[in-house]
């Protein structure tokens, strides 16, 4: 999300952005949420690829969402100053941005997660889990989550890069050398801090039928109890993978993408 856009190029950019980052990656969130589940991990990827649809549509319209809010809380919190963010106000825009989010990723990811466990078409699926107490099952997950993830790829690596290249201009004297070590940093920030809520939200929301998943601290007790603390790490592994990639690409595509489609804007 840059200053330099208005809310309407900002949510291109991160539409465009969050749908890339999606056909490359969703291997690695089929198997996270198999894993979180319980569930045996096929290599066929017609089965790999299921609910990629509600998933593109998902990651494009949330990062779209953080991107035009995340921009819009920077530049309210600038107030016109011509400055850099401090520390607290960059992660503060990101969680923010983050939170609002969840209020689309969580009806979309119960479709892809629905398909990913018992198969069937987008429409089916949608006319199975349309009920008040169904759409927005896991939304408390999904909106820890999104602020923390957002946090981790938007706010993190702008972070660790200008703080790289201030403090050791000689070893990171551009930003293509920073952007690894910030992606490393903001994807083992997002993961680990957020992979609890994840795996509730997940559980719960392949669980419609509550038989073995309740409410959100319900469903926190049942794992727990099923084997502790790391319960809640199931996927951790696949989750950390593809979070490294996806915030290297997403910080690489939007310092790309923007100046492509709106150069003058960055003259």
């Amino acid at each position: 999300m840059s200053t330099k856009l208005n809310e309407t190029q900002n949510a291109t950019v991160g539409m465009m952005v969050g749908v890339i980052e999606v056909l490359c990656l969703q291997p690695f969130n089929y198997a996270k949420n198999m894993t979180q589940q319980g569930q045996p991990i096929s290599l066929d990827p017609r089965k790999m690829y299921r609910g990629v649809g509600a998933n593109c549509v998902n990651m494009g319209s949330c990062t779209m969402i953080q991107f035009s809010v995340g921009g819009t809380f920077k530049k309210a919190v600038l107030a016109g100053e011509n400055r850099q963010l401090k520390m607290h106000e960059e992660m503060g825009t990101g969680i923010g941005a983050g939170v609002i989010s969840a209020l689309a990723a969580t009806p979309l990811e119960l479709i892809m997660i629905q398909q990913q466990r018992k198969g069937g078409g987008t429409l089916g699926t949608i006319k199975n889990i349309a009920t008040p107490d169904n759409i927005m099952r896991g939304f408390t997950g999904a909106a820890v989550r999104e602020g923390l993830w957002t946090c981790g790829y938007l706010s993190i690596p702008p972070i660790v890069r200008r703080s790289l290249r201030e403090n050791f201009p000689d070893k990171f004297d551009s930003d293509t050398k920073a952007r690894v070590p910030a992606a490393l940093l903001g994807g083992l920030f997002a993961c680990y801090l957020t992979q609890p809520f994840d795996t509730i939200k997940t559980c719960m929301q392949g669980d419609i039928e509550r038989k073995t998943y309740g409410s959100f601290l319900d469903t926190a007790k049942k794992l727990h109890a099923e084997s502790g603390l790391t319960a809640f790490y199931r996927g951790a592994t696949f989750r950390y993978g593809r979070m490294v990639c996806a915030v290297f690409m997403m910080d690489a595509l939007q310092s790309a993408i923007g100046p492509l489609l709106y150069p003058e804007a960055f003259k």
